[in-house]
């Protein structure tokens, strides 16, 4: 898109074209009309004066033809033939030889028009003069000189070209004028735009009092700039908990390795510090792949299909051989089709079945159903469930409902496992039940 300079010339030179385009139609249009409008009143004038002769000529009633005195009338007797058949009877005198040649033409024919003597200079009408019998016995031809009208048509075609060259320069001055002073605001925005940039303002245009068009591409603009400003927030929140996740595992390793390097250390203590140190980086690598993993779903446009029933009962079949002691998961429902790939309802259903996992007594329980437009899947374990004072905390990133639990976590799991349901168009809430019940909705697929 051009610069509002170069759009406001290219909306001017567009109107001039068209400008154009329609002035030459009408003025082509109208000489024309003109020109024929001429011609006819040449014609009437011709075939007047040809009837008015006429009425001076009497047909013979054995042949030939009687004139009455044309030559009273000076008007009627220039340029005006009375023929007799083929010989004229009466003819204007010093007549050019090639304007007689045509009057001789139309001599014995009906009625008819013709030009002489070049293009438009002279134009003839011939009329029949016929006896009371209706056989024609001589005609009358009367002639004009189509000059005059020529220089009133050429008279009104420099005119009227006159008219649209003023017309196209007022044309295009007004549109220019009118471009101007509409796309005054759009070069008011683009300043704002360009202020607000530099200054880094967390300003928006809104739309009041501005024309229609420009209050619908505002509030286009502001909402654009409300989705840049939420993923430069969720990034900013993202880079703040990453580091700040990874500072406990960080200074945990940073204290055993200066530890170690104070004094000799015994084979225990030096195993026990090794174990500290491979436990702190192993969490700060689930910190990274988590967040990481988050962000990559998030860019993820490919939403893929997955049986969230079948998933969970491989993911039951993991925990039970991961963790022996653990107790027995079954998985309930129907077999319905989430519209999210295999691998991001893992991520979503893992971290609630860790937790299922570590509080529950002696049953876990998962539960697939089919809801209008989407599918949830509910995790519930009879443990002690979620403390009430945690609960407005517990989708929050880095909280935990015990941290001296001696579980390993870093607090990252339900917060993950939010974003990503949230990313894929569903959600995770906490239900009520005597134990915990986690239920994920999920776009059907």
């Amino acid at each position: 898109m051009g610069t509002p300079r170069t759009l406001r010339g290219r909306l001017a030179l567009t109107a001039l074209v068209t400008g154009t385009l329609w002035v030459a139609v009408l003025t082509t249009a109208f000489n024309l009309a003109l020109d024929n409008r001429l011609r006819a009143q040449a014609d009437d004038v011709l075939r007047t004066r040809a009837e008015a002769v006429a009425t001076t000529v009497e047909p013979r009633p054995g042949g030939g033809l009687v004139v009455h005195e044309p030559s009273r009338d000076r008007a009627l007797d220039t340029g005006v033939w009375i023929y007799e058949g083929d010989r004229a009877v009466d003819k204007p005198p010093g007549a050019p030889a090639a304007l007689q040649r045509g009057a001789d033409r139309l001599a014995g024919r009906a009625e008819a028009f013709t030009d002489v003597g070049g293009p438009g200079a002279t134009r003839l009408f011939a009329l029949p003069v016929r006896d009371a019998g209706g056989r024609q016995v001589g005609t009358v031809v009367t002639s004009v000189a189509l000059d005059p009208y020529r220089s009133t048509a050429d008279s009104a075609l420099t005119a009227s070209v006159v008219l649209a060259l003023l017309l196209l320069a007022t044309v295009y001055l007004l549109t220019r004028l009118v471009v101007r002073r509409a796309l005054r605001p759009v070069g008011l925005m683009s300043a704002q735009a360009a202020q607000w940039s530099e200054e880094g303002a967390a300003r928006r245009f809104g739309g009041a009092g501005r024309p229609a068009e420009l209050a619908s591409l505002a509030a286009n603009l502001d909402e654009l700039l409300d989705r840049l400003a939420a993923v430069l927030r969720h990034e900013q929140q993202q880079a703040a908990e990453l580091s700040h996740e990874l500072r406990t595992p960080l200074a945990r390793i940073t204290a055993e390795a200066e530890w170690l390097a104070a004094r000799p250390r015994g084979p225990a203590e030096q195993r026990a510090s090794h174990e500290a140190i491979a436990s702190a980086a192993a969490t700060m690598r689930q910190i990274c792949d988590s967040l990481l993993s988050e962000a990559r779903t998030r860019g993820d446009r490919s939403p893929g299909r997955c049986r969230p029933a079948e998933l969970a009962r491989s993911l039951a079949e993991r925990i039970g051989a991961d963790h022996p002691g653990s107790p027995a998961v079954r998985v309930l429902g129907d077999e319905v089709t989430a519209g999210v790939s295999a691998a991001v309802a893992e991520r979503i259903l893992m971290p609630l079945l860790d937790n299922a996992r570590r509080y529950a007594v002696s049953s876990i329980v998962i539960e697939c159903a089919a809801v209008p437009g989407a599918v949830e899947v509910s995790v519930v374990d009879d443990g002690p469930g979620v403390p009430a004072a945690f609960v407005p905390y517990l989708f929050e990133p880095g909280r935990r409902a015990a941290p001296d639990d001696g579980h390993d976590g870093a607090g990252l799991g339900l917060a993950l496992a939010r974003r990503l349901a949230r990313a894929a168009g569903g959600d995770i809430t906490l239900g009520t039940a005597p134990g915990a019940r986690f239920t994920v909705r999920l776009p059907a697929g």
